[in-house]
C-alpha cells in the first residue's frame, strides 16, 4: 500500500509539473473554469430569487451542493484525469503500455493524466461553500471529507461505465451521456424527486451521493449520512474495480508500439 501511495505521489507530481509548464495557459484554464461555474450557477441564483424555496431547499443549500459537486469533479479531474476517457483507451488498445508496467493497471491508467481546468472546479467549490452563509470551521472539515467521498463515488462511476468498453467497444457518446446525467441530477434539489427517482439517484446514477447527501452531511451532520456516504463510496468503488478486472481478462491488445505522455 505504501509503495502504491509513493507511486501515486510521483505520478501526480509529474502531472502537475506537466500542466504547470505553461503557467499562463494553466491559469487561464483555471480562471476560465471558475467563471464558467459562476455563470452556470447564476441560473440558480435567479431561480431562487424568484421562488425562494423548493420543498425546503433554498439558495444556501444550493451553494453547498454545487460546491461539493464542483470540488469533487475538480479533484477527480486533477488526480485521475484518464477516468474521463478510459473507454477510448480500452477500445483503442492503449492499455498495452500500462500492462507492461509493474504497477496496478487501473490505478496507473487513470492517474496518468491531469486536467488543468479541474483546479478551477476544485477551488470554486470551496468559494461556493464559503458564500453559502453556512460556513463553520467544523463544517469546512466535513466539506473536505464529503468532497473526498463524493470524488470516490464519481471516479468509481466513471470507471464502471467506461469499463463496459471491454464488452461494447467504442462508447464515447454513452460515456458522455452518463457523465452529463451524473452532473445534472447531482445539482438538482433532491426534494424534487419521488421515491422511484431517488432510488435511481442512489444506485444506477448515484448523483445523490455526489450532491445532495454530501451537502446534507456538511450542513446537518448525522452518523446516518456519513454511513450512507461511506457505504456508497466503498460499494461503488468495489463494483467498479471488479468490473474493470473482469473486463481486463478479455482485453485485446492494440498490437502496436505506443508511447504515453
Amino acid at each position: 500500500m505504501l509503495k502504491e501511495l509513493k507511486f501515486l505521489l510521483a505520478v501526480w507530481k509529474a502531472n502537475l509539473l506537466s500542466v504547470m509548464e505553461y503557467r499562463v495557459a494553466f491559469l487561464t484554464q483555471v480562471i476560465g473554469m471558475m467563471v464558467n461555474n459562476f455563470i452556470y450557477f447564476a441560473i440558480w441564483i435567479i431561480f431562487f430569487d424568484r421562488f425562494k424555496d423548493v420543498r425546503g431547499w433554498g439558495i444556501n443549500d444550493m451553494y453547498v451542493t454545487f460546491g461539493v459537486l464542483a470540488s469533487a469533479f475538480g479533484l477527480v479531474s486533477l488526480l485521475f484525469g484518464n477516468a474521463f476517457n478510459l473507454s477510448d483507451i480500452i477500445a483503442k488498445g492503449r492499455l498495452d503500455y500500462y500492462l507492461s508496467m509493474p504497477r496496478p493497471v487501473l490505478l496507473h491508467t487513470i492517474a496518468s493524466r491531469s486536467i488543468a481546468s479541474g483546479m478551477g472546479d476544485f477551488s470554486y467549490g470551496f468559494i461556493s461553500y464559503a458564500m453559502s452563509g453556512q460556513f463553520t470551521w467544523d463544517g469546512l472539515l466535513r466539506f473536505i471529507l464529503a468532497t473526498l467521498l463524493a470524488a470516490v463515488v464519481f471516479a468509481a462511476f466513471l470507471i464502471l461505465i467506461q469499463s463496459l468498453a471491454f464488452w461494447l467497444g467504442m462508447m464515447s457518446n454513452f460515456s458522455q451521456l452518463a457523465l452529463n446525467a451524473m452532473l445534472t441530477f447531482g445539482i438538482y434539489p433532491i426534494t424534487l424527486f419521488d421515491n422511484y427517482a431517488k432510488l435511481i439517484l442512489f444506485t444506477i446514477i448515484p448523483a445523490a451521493l455526489m450532491g445532495a447527501v454530501p451537502a446534507e452531511f456538511i450542513t446537518q451532520f448525522t452518523w446516518q449520512t456519513l454511513a450512507e456516504l461511506l457505504a456508497g463510496a466503498v460499494a461503488f468503488l468495489s463494483i467498479a474495480v471488479t468490473v474493470f478486472q473482469l473486463g481486463l481478462k478479455r482485453y485485446e491488445s492494440g498490437s502496436g508500439i505506443q508511447i504515453e505522455v
